[in-house]
């Protein structure tokens, strides 16, 4: 069952067009990469989602609700009960680490603050780091802290947008498997559905159930790791194997 659709997608900036009559369904409960190189639309298609971008064309449907129809917005960003990992964190510098995960529960004025996002540090490994500032922490740990942050809303959809992008290998693939563990837990009640955007094939093929190679603003191909490595695209071909 597909929880976003994207239907027929048309997006410029100025004169210079970036989407090209997109059409994508994202599954319920996949975790989905938007795989390309850079300018192919990638993140474009991530804010449109959010709605921090109308497109200039096409309609965007979101469980089963249109959100965006055209150029206008029906349902605004904070409505679409939507988590988004930006490539540089965008973690506030003068909060702590928990306050950082804590300010989204108290703008919302939830119950048991305290205890949501200690349950939350002690999931990633976070709770003795509760009190330090994003410069006091290594680059996955930051990491850490903004899936945090965005986790514990409880989103039924999570934006990732080159999240491992700054990082040297060991971190990645320490990353990589809490992004796999975040996907299997159940631990918070998430039921999540996860798109996440890179240009690294190898992230690709390690992360996903579905694998949508992106080229100048257009799909070449959708399928899940074993369809992707077999097929016959000669542009696929080219950016697995490179």
């Amino acid at each position: 069952m597909s929880i976003i659709k994207l239907n027929n997608i048309t997006h410029s900036y100025g004169d210079k067009p970036v989407l090209q009559e997109l059409t994508l369904n994202i599954e319920d409960n996949q975790l989905s990469c938007l795989l390309g190189g850079s300018g192919c639309g990638k993140t474009t298609i991530l804010r449109l989602i959010a709605g921090l971008e109308i497109p200039t064309n096409g309609q965007i449907i979101i469980q089963d609700k249109i959100v965006t129809d055209k150029q206008k917005i029906i349902i605004p960003p904070y409505k679409r009960n939507l988590g988004y990992i930006f490539q540089d964190l965008a973690l506030w510098p003068h909060f702590t680490v928990y306050k950082n995960i804590a300010f989204g529960l108290r703008e919302r004025k939830e119950k048991n603050v305290k205890y949501t996002v200690f349950k939350m540090l002690e999931f990633f490994g976070l709770q003795d780091h509760a009190d330090k500032y994003p410069h006091q922490l290594s680059g996955g740990q930051q990491q850490l802290v903004a899936i945090s942050r965005a986790l514990v809303l409880k989103p039924r959809i999570l934006l990732m947008d080159e999240p491992l992008a700054n990082l040297d290998v060991k971190l990645k693939r320490k990353l990589l498997e809490h992004i796999k563990n975040l996907k299997q837990s159940r631990e918070f009640g998430i039921n999540l559905t996860i798109v996440y955007v890179t240009h690294d094939h190898k992230e690709a093929l390690t992360l996903a159930d579905t694998i949508v190679v992106l080229n100048e603003g257009k799909i070449e191909e959708t399928g899940n790791i074993e369809q992707i490595k077999k097929s016959k695209n000669e542009y696929v071909q080219y950016f697995i194997e490179k």
